[in-house]
């Protein structure tokens, strides 16, 4: 039994029940989930930072006009006036997703990881706005991701795909799901599916920084089941973190999964956004390597790799050209942390942030290297080359080999000729 024995019901329609996560900041690029889309998958992108992302792919220059518009806030802490022009922000949205979907081939779809936590100092507003131009520029489908998402389905409910435009939501809990499905109900509009994401994902969890080991996805997701058997709900159920083959994802559909979604094992494929020199420090990092701590600004604990040069930020807060993370009124525990250790530095001694990193430059400039806890396990999954170096196996690669292996047996990439 093994993966191509299942396909995956969403909306009516088919699917080979692989997705690729959506890893941001543009880890989960256009050319990863195209990969997935042709194979008859699904794959992600994703809308953090989507202005950078855009400067970079496209060369426009939404990020450096929004820095020369405040930078007279460079060197003050106090960030309530640095906002989003909605506008840019919708056009950034479109450009981006409208390139993405406009190369798609095969019978897959291409869905948007869209995290409520980018609250972006004015959370509703630029929420709003990043979802509905996402579905103006045809997005096959929305994850809603990185919080409870109680109102996210009202700010849309007015648009015209919001009955066809397929929607899925992130949870960690039976309790997460039962409080976002109320809403649902009401607006009489479910999720078409619902990812359940375990607590060895990579990125931010929604558990505890020191509790997360005592959870496993297993019991959560037969525990999901379990809940809308009982609420005679019908919706497919998708188990994600941990997954690192073929055979572990087999195990789910046996179990009654939908399909499965992977991301740590596409982090190092050619197709992924990470430099390949990051994607070497993957490959490399050993178990202990891999830690959960609480620097994100967002409240969240995040997994990432120890050797990740966010870790060692003391840089000044880069709102004026980002800003992704501010709450509402201008608040970020970066800049907070970055005026507290000016403070307290004595003379003659280097700037030492504590506790917190500035997420948005880190993630922008691909030094936070988030992960899933199975990481370390990457070196299993490709040969090494002849100068020492691992070689990168392609999106195409990795996906057939979770489809049609069998028996815990990884299929190596064919070895490069160098």
């Amino acid at each position: 039994m093994n993966v191509d024995n299942f396909r995956l019901q969403i909306g009516g329609k088919e699917y080979v029940p692989i997705i690729i996560g959506g890893m941001g900041v543009n880890i989960s690029t256009t050319e990863l989930a195209l990969a997935a889309a042709k194979l008859g998958g699904i794959g992600h992108i994703s809308d953090a930072i989507v202005s950078y992302v855009c400067d970079r792919i496209f060369n426009t220059t939404f990020v450096s006009r929004k820095r020369k518009k405040y930078a007279q806030f460079s060197n003050n802490p106090d960030k309530s006036a640095v906002l989003f022009d909605l506008e840019e922000v919708a056009a950034a949205q479109k450009k981006y997703i409208e390139y993405t979907i406009s190369q798609k081939t095969g019978s897959g779809d291409i869905f948007l990881n869209c995290m409520e936590k980018l609250t972006m100092n004015s959370g509703i507003e630029t929420l709003k706005v990043r979802l509905t131009a996402a579905m103006d520029a045809g997005i096959d489908g929305l994850t809603l991701a990185a919080g409870l998402n109680l109102r996210t389905l009202d700010l849309i409910q007015d648009h015209p795909r919001f009955r066809d435009v397929k929607i899925g939501i992130i949870i960690s809990s039976v309790r997460a799901l039962a409080i976002f499905l109320k809403r649902a109900v009401r607006l009489n509009r479910l999720p078409e599916y619902i990812i359940v994401e375990g607590p060895l994902a990579g990125g931010h969890l929604g558990f505890g920084a020191n509790d997360w080991h005592t959870f496993d996805l297993k019991t959560i997701f037969t525990e999901v089941l379990a809940f809308l058997k009982k609420e005679g709900l019908n919706i497919p159920v998708i188990p994600a973190g941990g997954i690192f083959t073929g055979t572990d994802a087999a195990d789910y559909l046996q179990l009654g999964a939908g399909g499965v979604q992977v991301a740590t094992r596409f982090t190092i494929s050619k197709e992924a956004g990470l430099p390949a020199e990051v994607k070497q420090n993957y490959l490399n990092a050993k178990e202990e390597d891999i830690v959960v701590n609480m620097a994100s600004t967002t409240g969240y604990p995040m997994r990432m790799l120890t050797s990740s040069p966010t870790l060692r930020y003391a840089i000044r807060p880069n709102c004026e050209g980002l800003g992704y993370l501010l709450e509402n009124g201008g608040k970020c525990s970066y800049i907070d942390a970055y005026y507290a250790a000016i403070a307290e530095r004595e003379a003659g001694q280097p700037l030492a942030v504590k506790e917190k990193t500035c997420l948005c430059t880190g993630m922008a400039n691909y030094d936070c290297w988030t992960c899933g806890h199975t990481t370390y396990r990457l070196k299993e999954t490709t040969n090494m080359l002849a100068n020492g170096k691992w070689q990168l196996p392609t999106a195409e690669d990795i996906f057939l080999d979770y489809q049609f292996s069998t028996d815990q047996a990884i299929r190596l990439p064919k070895p490069e000729v160098t």
